[in-house]
């Protein structure tokens, strides 16, 4: 455990993020799911739309890199279409 104040807080803080964090990706990854299995079906556009949003709002809350979301929109979108047809 560290001894000075400031790093003790920093570890408290540090753990609160690494829980909120998990749970933004753990919903990420069941929206994922969500979408691919509803591909071909007529909730599918409104599960890829879920996915895409929840993507988005990951990037900008940094819990992953702006560029990661924006693949992964694209391949689920190339996986939803391919299903789709």
């Amino acid at each position: 455990m560290a001894n000075i104040k400031s790093q003790k807080k920093r570890i408290l803080t540090n753990e609160k993020a690494r829980v909120a964090n998990k749970a933004v990706r753990s919903e990420l990854k069941t929206r994922t799911k969500a979408a691919v299995a509803a591909a071909g079906t007529e909730g599918s556009i409104e599960a890829l739309k879920a996915a895409q949003k929840k993507l988005d709002k990951a990037a900008a809350k940094g819990v992953i890199h702006p560029n990661a979301a924006a693949r992964r929109k694209s391949r689920l979108t190339k996986r939803v279409n391919a299903a789709a047809s």
